[in-house]
């Protein structure tokens, strides 16, 4: 029996008569409504209500007809909301890997944790479905390289969830710069402030019931249930998370690396360190790093926990040129003279907040529309997984130059660390047995 998987990919290719004409019995009341694309929403706890409300946005083109979390509280609790937002009920699933073996699921979306982003877009790619993933695409590089590699041998679209790159207000202020609006751009400068709190020290505790603890741990070596991890702290545990470079420094290093017109660097340099409280934290809350290239450079600040602002904004970028600088942010842009006198800026109308976790915005919207459109259209990915990954890249080579205490010389050509094996381990991780991603 042909799925409408099959009748719609049959469609694309310039075949729609045929199929209509020998399905057009089991298809006359599905082409209305039903020629939405089905997605399912993997990874329920913050980020996904973004999800949910972009494709509120979209729902003339797409409907949410999954749900899935390891944690059934948290499973229910989005299954109504997106019931109550979509005005129908999706069904809802604890395990990711039965909703991928279903044919008229299109699409997946993943806000998991960041251990679970490659291994579950490649198992959905592997299964046919087109994939949103959060960022950082990867856990680490050697994950973004093979997710990269996976894209291409299964074909799907493939979209990183750097939502800036559909700002319509950033892409018009880029634009103008590579077209001279400061001159030669050659320094870049993007930062990130918050006031997050200690996450003290876990105690070992029976695993919630609610919880499929070895689901969550996935491709992650097993470790025992403690009281400060799920279900948000894993950010900042270097099994499952990757600190704030990747949680939140990745959105702005893209626009900078984007601005600036570059990849991977010559070099790269990362100091700080856990200076604001004693704990579980593994990772810094504080780290300055740099990309250095050859006439270029590119800079990152980040404080967890410390929430001075610098332009009055808690987070934004800089881009500096030999007649003038860009600062651009999520709520607009403003140009300044070589003096740093403002000649113009563009202002949406709306303030955005580092402490938002969810990020419900119009610029999310818009990427979903940019998703959609790649796969009903064939339209071009505005944050396909190539480019996506460069910046995630970078930034995991800013936190292994940070553990190592060192600057890494980089292959400008993938990202590869040059003539530093003990650097070069921190390439790839260790997985639990069988469960390394492959293509």
């Amino acid at each position: 029996m042909t799925t409408r998987r099959e009748f719609l990919e049959t469609m694309a290719v310039g075949t729609a008569g045929l199929a209509v004409a020998s399905t057009a019995k089991s298809y006359s009341q599905i082409l209305g409504a039903n020629s939405r694309l089905n997605f399912a929403v993997i990874g329920l706890n913050s980020r996904a209500y973004a999800h949910l409300s972009s494709l509120k946005a979209n729902k003339d083109k797409a409907r949410i007809s999954h749900v899935c979390d390891v944690d059934t509280k948290i499973l229910s609790k989005f299954a109504e909301e997106t019931q109550k937002e979509m005005g129908e009920a999706p069904a809802s699933e604890q395990d990711f890997r039965k909703i991928l073996e279903l044919k008229d699921v299109d699409a997946i979306t993943i806000a998991t944790p960041d251990h679970w982003h490659t291994p579950m877009a490649i198992l959905g790619l592997k299964a046919g479905k087109h994939v949103y993933v959060e960022k950082p695409c990867s856990h680490n590089p050697a994950e973004g390289a093979l997710l990269i590699e996976a894209q291409q041998k299964y074909g799907k679209q493939v979209q990183m969830g750097t939502q800036q790159r559909s700002s319509p207000h950033t892409i018009e202020i880029v634009d103008k710069i590579h077209n001279g609006a400061i001159g030669r751009a050659y320094y870049a400068k993007c930062w990130y402030s918050n006031t997050r709190k200690s996450i003290g020290y876990g105690k070992p505790a029976p695993v919630p019931a609610q919880l499929d603890w070895d689901l969550w741990q996935g491709p992650a070596p097993r470790k025992q249930y403690t009281d400060n991890i799920q279900p948000y702290n894993w950010h900042w545990f270097r099994i499952y998370g990757t600190g704030e470079a990747l949680n939140n420094g990745t959105h702005e290093v893209d626009v900078c690396r984007w601005a600036l017109g570059v990849d991977y660097p010559n070099r790269v340099t990362s100091s700080g360190g856990r200076y604001q409280f004693k704990d579980d934290w593994q990772f810094y809350d504080t780290l300055v790093t740099s990309f250095e290239y050859d006439e270029k450079l590119l800079s990152w600040e980040g404080k967890s926990c410390q929430g001075m602002k610098f332009y009055g904004r808690d987070r934004g970028s800089t881009i500096m040129g030999t007649t003038g600088t860009v600062l651009v942010d999520r709520d607009g842009y403003e140009v300044y003279d070589l003096k740093g006198n403002k000649t113009s800026e563009f202002k949406t109308g709306k303030q955005t907040a580092s402490t938002d976790t969810v990020g419900r915005d119009s610029m999310t919207d818009a990427h979903f529309a940019n998703f959609i459109a790649a796969i009903q259209k064939g339209k071009k990915l505005n944050a396909p997984i190539t480019v996506g990954n460069v910046a995630v890249t970078m930034l995991q080579l800013s936190n292994i130059a940070w553990e190592v205490s060192r600057e890494l010389h980089i292959s400008t050509q993938d990202g590869k660390i040059q003539d530093d094996p003990e650097a070069m381990r921190g390439w790839g991780r260790e997985y639990e047995s069988g469960w390394a991603p492959t293509v």
